[in-house]
């Protein structure tokens, strides 16, 4: 009889694999959902801890891939992604972030910057080798960094600090083992954006410790009061720094799985090198439908009005229910500090407020607790459509001052 547990990898528990009883939190969301439903079969649920678009791709996108489909040159694999994808992105950069980079050395495409985030370390990290991540996060790159042997070291998002990392107070001595820095902004899920000065200031950090800078940029087009940024705009970050554009954030294109990384041309070759060895590439039809949208900035700017009208109407909720909320630097998340307590009941942390939000009154969220006790509502709830916008956010309003939440 076979003895599974003899075969697990260690990096996934070894022998122990699967028998774990820690509840993540999205499972206790998921269940706690599940639970209100059954106390209340009625119950709306206002869903604001989704982190996906509430919309479909726009229209031009989705009509060149019915025209792609059925070209029979399309069909086959892409490999590390066709010509027309990588010059579609160049323009991209070039007409969003006046960055004019190679389609042939300094960019390649990948099938959702998640698998190339996870990718990444098998291009750099040895056992033993130090990569550091910001925290809070999710952490693709970390995960496979520690499957590897790696060490991950968590640099905290403060908001003293407004969400940047604090480079003045890493250990030189650690710097100097690590090899991957990776940073996300406009940054999930706390909405910061980064500054030309700190961009500044981590390029320098980079290059004096011999690191590669890896800038997560799905929301890049999501910026609300300000410029958008790359970080590639930045003297020397061509040389240090591989940054990811994601499809599914900014043109609606979640589930089609489509990405971008571009920068360092070492980074860039490193990267699709691995890559190879993983996947086919991304079907042709889909790079091609993206050819017709991605370089469009009308398109990105109406689904940014989208959301920033969402969001602007949102702090106007929270604030009335007592939350200390502001309009985010970018991203379609709103990061608020947790109450303490609803009526006389206390909340220990993040995680027991939003728990109770979801069972008693039918509102979710996600809960942050690794640098304080936060939620994150998003601003990508369903709804019928503009009009019936006001209608969800009236009902948010009401059960939160129904909710009696202490701060």
């Amino acid at each position: 009889m076979m003895q599974a547990e003899k075969l697990f990898a260690g990096r996934i528990g070894g022998e122990q694999f699967g028998k774990s009883t820690e509840i993540y939190k999205f499972e206790k969301i998921k269940r706690a959902k599940a639970k209100a439903r059954e106390l209340n079969p009625d119950l709306e649920i206002i869903d604001f801890g989704v982190g996906e678009p509430d919309r479909m791709a726009p229209a031009p996108i989705r009509e060149a891939l019915k025209v792609e489909v059925d070209k029979p040159e399309n069909r086959g694999y892409s490999d590390n992604g066709i010509a027309e994808f990588k010059q579609a992105a160049a323009e991209y950069m070039q007409g969003f972030f006046g960055v004019e980079l190679d389609p042939v050395s300094e960019i390649n495409h990948s099938i959702g910057t998640q698998p190339a985030l996870a990718m990444l370390p098998l291009a750099f990290v040895n056992p033993g080798d130090v990569i550091f991540q910001t925290v809070p996060g999710y952490p693709v790159m970390a995960t496979h960094t520690k499957y590897l042997g790696g060490e991950v070291v968590d640099i905290p998002l403060l908001e003293e600090n407004d969400f940047l990392p604090d480079l003045g107070k890493i250990d030189p001595v650690l710097a100097d083992r690590c090899k991957l820095f990776y940073i996300n902004y406009p940054n999930n899920p706390t909405g910061a954006v980064a500054t030309d000065a700190f961009y500044d200031e981590l390029i320098a950090f980079a290059q004096k410790h011999n690191i590669l800078i890896v800038q997560d940029a799905p929301y890049a087009t999501l910026v609300y009061d300000d410029e958008r940024k790359s970080i590639l705009q930045r003297p020397g970050a061509r040389e240090c720094c591989l940054e990811l554009h994601s499809m599914s954030k900014a043109y609606n294109m979640t589930g089609w799985r489509l990405a971008f990384f571009c920068g360092a041309p070492w980074a860039v070759e490193a990267l699709a090198t691995i890559k190879d060895n993983c996947d086919s590439g991304q079907f042709k039809a889909i790079q091609h439908a993206a050819c017709a949208g991605i370089a469009d900035e009308s398109l990105a700017l109406e689904i940014r009005d989208h959301y920033e009208k969402r969001l602007r109407r949102m702090v106007e909720v929270l604030r009335a229910a007592g939350f200390d909320a502001h309009m985010p630097g970018g991203t379609f998340y709103l990061y608020v500090k947790a109450p303490k307590g609803a009526g006389d009941i206390p909340f220990a942390n993040a995680e027991e407020a939003s728990l109770y939000l979801i069972e008693n009154f039918g509102i979710s969220t996600v809960p942050w607790d690794n640098t304080g006790a936060f939620l994150r509502f998003g601003a990508v709830f369903e709804s019928a459509g503009d009009a019936d916008d006001e209608r969800v956010l009236n009902l948010l309003a009401d059960r939160l001052n129904k909710a009696a939440l202490k701060f």
